[in-house]
């Protein structure tokens, strides 16, 4: 790793859960713009926690979560999720009610995850732990843990305020997909992350693996930190998004041609990279009995396979878009192009 980030932790795991400094219920706030890889990050943590009952919220700025069926979960375990709208603005009291729910479980939860959308406001969600008396006794804001991605974030920084925000406001930064970029590259970007944030801990991750006691129950956050920069902080936040800036979900129940989608997919993205930030999907391939998760990062695509098809659960594709612009019917006709009819 670039000697520029001297706090970088290996790949380990703390065998046992941090000592919890005080009885409230630690909240790890997960932020970073499309793409970047929150929910891979949040499955590392789900996967490698020992012992602790975790109770998981997840945002979607679409209207069908793709995120929420992707994320591992157990018995010991509460998953949340709001769908269509940022937790920074439309659904932010969704969110407080649900925190006062869960403040009801301080004897019984050891911490509070919450995933964000890639478009979502940083402030806004911080100020809901402190604007109700009955959250902010029960539950504290730990961190803000802001996923980088390497590839993408010099663009995502010059085209996006919330991407600038999310780097400026978070506690732990991430630099994620460290594999695709050579060490002066990410030397150069871990200055440019520093320049706009003095003082939040920086991490070079693959895959957002790193180990948790660099991420959970840190204590990261200061609320007189943040006062200091922007003494409006628990003011009323007003966001508003990009109104360019749109989604939809495409579903078919006939089998994908794979390969036909993935040379489709292949093309239009490279020719739209710019505009088509962000998609990702569940389908239901010809010729494969498990799912198959496809994402994309502008002109970055991926495709590996999930779990098997459960018996007796209908099988059927969901393909989430979110960009500036969107053909919406010219991405249709290409799925329906690749429909295997029987």
């Amino acid at each position: 790793m670039p000697d520029l980030v001297p706090d970088f932790v290996p790949l380990s795991m703390p065998d046992t859960a941090p000592v919890r400094r005080d009885a409230r219920i630690p909240a790890t706030v997960i932020t970073g713009f499309l793409g970047a890889g929150k929910t891979t990050f949040l499955n590392h943590v789900l996967r490698n926690q020992t012992g602790r009952r975790i109770a998981v919220i997840v945002n979607e700025f679409g209207e069908i979560s793709v995120d929420g069926q992707l994320v591992v979960h157990d018995q010991a375990q509460q998953l949340v999720e709001f769908n269509n709208g940022c937790l920074c603005c439309t659904v932010r009291g969704d969110l407080i009610e649900t925190l006062g729910r869960l403040r009801e479980r301080a004897g019984s939860l050891d911490a509070i995850l919450i995933e964000t959308t890639g478009l979502a406001d940083p402030a806004p969600v911080a100020s809901t732990f402190f604007v109700s008396d009955e959250v902010k006794s029960a539950i504290r804001l730990d961190s803000f843990v802001t996923l980088v991605d390497a590839v993408n974030i010099e663009t995502n920084l010059a085209q996006s305020g919330e991407a600038q925000e999310q780097v400026a406001f978070s506690d732990i930064i991430l630099i994620n997909k460290i594999d695709l970029l050579d060490e002066a590259r990410l030397a150069a970007l871990a200055r440019t992350l520093r320049a706009m944030n003095p003082t939040a801990a920086i991490h070079f991750t693959r895959n957002g693996e790193i180990g948790l006691a660099s991420v959970l129950d840190t204590g990261a956050f200061e609320l007189a930190a943040k006062l200091q920069v922007d003494p409006e902080f628990l003011g009323d936040h007003a966001h508003e998004h990009d109104p360019a800036v749109t989604s939809f979900v495409l579903t078919e129940t006939r089998p994908l041609a794979i390969d036909r989608f993935m040379t489709w997919m292949s093309g239009y993205a490279a020719e739209h990279g710019a505009t088509l930030l962000r998609t990702k999907g569940i389908f239901h391939a010809a010729g494969f009995d498990e799912r198959l998760v496809f994402q994309s990062v502008r002109m970055l695509t991926t495709l590996r396979p999930d779990r098997p098809w459960r018996d007796g659960e209908a099988r059927a594709s969901m393909f989430v878009v979110i960009g500036r612009d969107l053909d919406r019917q010219a991405i249709a006709d290409g799925i329906a192009a690749c429909v295997v009819d029987a």
